[in-house]
């Protein structure tokens, strides 16, 4: 199975960031984490995810990881 048939996942950073009035330059100043890397989770083109950053992250937004990383479910009613 290619990762094109499997369920993705979605990160909510975006949306966390705005409704807690924040940028990703300071995410990136408060978490020690590069704005490209943050920008390429932001983006959902991530492979990959320390736990140490997620906590971080979690940890400056004041959320938990379901708050910011939702699972997205294939189309069920398109071609497969």
């Amino acid at each position: 199975m290619d990762d094109s048939t499997l369920p993705g996942i979605h990160c909510r950073l975006d949306d966390l960031l705005a409704s807690r009035g924040t940028t990703l330059t300071e995410l990136s100043r408060v978490v020690g984490i590069s704005i490209v890397n943050l920008s390429v989770l932001k983006n959902d083109r991530a492979r990959a995810i320390r736990y140490s950053t997620l906590r971080a992250i979690c940890e400056a937004l004041d959320c938990d990881v379901g708050d910011l990383l939702v699972r997205v479910r294939p189309d069920t009613t398109g071609p497969n």
